[in-house]
């Protein structure tokens, strides 16, 4: 039985966000012309949930789905019946196909490993020896910040290079790494760059690149500070690591560039996925802008884990007066909490229908998707598909 609407904040009806268009997340995977889908959005909003659940609802559409996550909470793993994820795709047994033959694997970024096979790919055996054994390869595969960016970066084209090759995929669905700001992966390539052609690093490798006589005695005053500094050994380490990743980085950084060219490709779909609160949705109007700027396409967004409007026709104020009148008078006071309770929430959901509209208002152009909060973390496939069921538009009571 449909409710009549009710009036928020904004004076508009509640839970409908006036002037937002409608996201079709079932047409967007049912696109065959859509191969790569990259979940974006701030932490903590369900950004891993969300790509789980789409590759999941994708596969058993008839598409041949791999999911990349980078989050380290092997929340997918569990979800997905599988032991552990690993740098690997690993085929999800459970998911029903259909007559198009659908399947779903899913991995996790294993950042170092990735670092390590681009080394292994680039470099002679004995070159790959010596960059993989360096102290100094060692930190900045594992904790150099950006570096987890730029392997998920350097991973999705890795995947997508062997998807054309093999024809293994026709969709690959990206959970954002966790970062501060999870679009800092379109700015990893620049970044490590950077560092890679830094004044300091192109000082290390003036011995390796030139006479003596053009490097001068700066240079050597420099060296022996440096060595008085460091030690004579981690000065060591450290010009021999960077002698010998210089031989290598040219192939990442044409690598990175193709892949920034592939995420602004037509066949690319960025979801913005955001929670129902203010700053959450502040963060997607950046995400929004960001995307604009770099001219990436931008589907859509999804606003996820919604709160659910109360039974019943009861206004909040009406639900309150109501409430009080019970608390003044000798009635049980388990109706007039629960009074207050239906109240809460339905303020909740017009608060949140007014953030909704606020941000249809500042960005008509993005198609938005709300996927109502589940009384239940998701945990297993079943949880899932529920996700995607809602996610496609299906009934939230369903």
């Amino acid at each position: 039985m449909n409710q009549p609407p009710r009036v928020g904040p904004s004076g508009r009806p509640r839970g409908a966000d006036v002037g937002a268009a409608v996201l079709d997340v079932d047409a967007l995977i049912d696109d065959r012309g859509v191969g790569i889908i990259v979940c974006c959005g701030s932490g903590g909003v369900g950004k891993t949930t969300t790509s789980a659940a789409l590759a999941l609802r994708a596969a058993e559409r008839g598409r041949r789905v791999v999911v990349l996550t980078i989050d380290p909470a092997k929340r997918l793993a569990q979800a997905m019946g599988i032991e552990a994820l690993d740098n690997t795709p690993r085929p999800v047994t459970g998911v029903d196909g259909g007559p198009d033959g659908g399947s779903l694997d899913a991995m996790m970024l294993d950042m170092k490993r990735t670092f390590d096979e681009v080394v292994e790919s680039q470099a002679s055996p004995e070159k790959a020896r010596q960059i993989l054994e360096n102290p100094f390869y060692i930190a900045l595969s594992s904790s150099f910040a950006g570096t987890q960016e730029y392997m998920a970066m350097e991973k999705l084209g890795q995947l997508h290079a062997d998807a054309r090759a093999e024809g293994s995929y026709d969709l690959i669905v990206v959970d954002t790494p966790p970062s501060r700001s999870a679009l800092d992966f379109l700015d990893a390539p620049e970044r490590l760059s950077s560092f890679l052609d830094g004044r300091f690093i192109k000082l290390l490798l003036a011995p390796a690149k030139g006479p003596l006589k053009l490097v001068g005695a700066g240079f050597g005053l420099i060296t022996n500070a440096l060595t008085r500094l460091l030690g004579a050994q981690v000065l060591r380490d450290l010009q021999t690591f960077v002698a010998a990743i210089d031989t290598v980085f040219g192939g990442f950084r044409q690598r990175a560039s193709k892949t920034y060219a592939l995420l602004q490709d037509e066949g690319t779909a960025f979801l913005v996925v955001a929670a129902p609160e203010r700053d959450a949705l502040r963060e997607a109007a950046y995400f929004v802008d960001r995307l604009s700027a770099d001219r990436m396409p931008l589907a859509g967004l999804i606003v996820n884990r919604a709160a659910v409007p109360p039974a019943g026709d009861l206004s909040a104020d009406e639900a309150m007066a109501a409430s009080e009148r019970l608390r003044r008078s000798d009635a049980t006071s388990t109706t007039a909490g629960l009074l207050r309770l239906h109240a809460d929430r339905t303020r909740l959901v017009e608060r949140e229908a007014w953030l909704r509209d606020r941000f249809a208002t500042s960005h008509p152009q993005v198609p938005t998707a709300v996927v109502p909060a589940l009384a239940t973390d998701v945990h297993d496939l079943d949880g899932l598909r529920r996700v995607g069921s809602l996610l496609g538009g299906d009934d939230a009571s369903g």
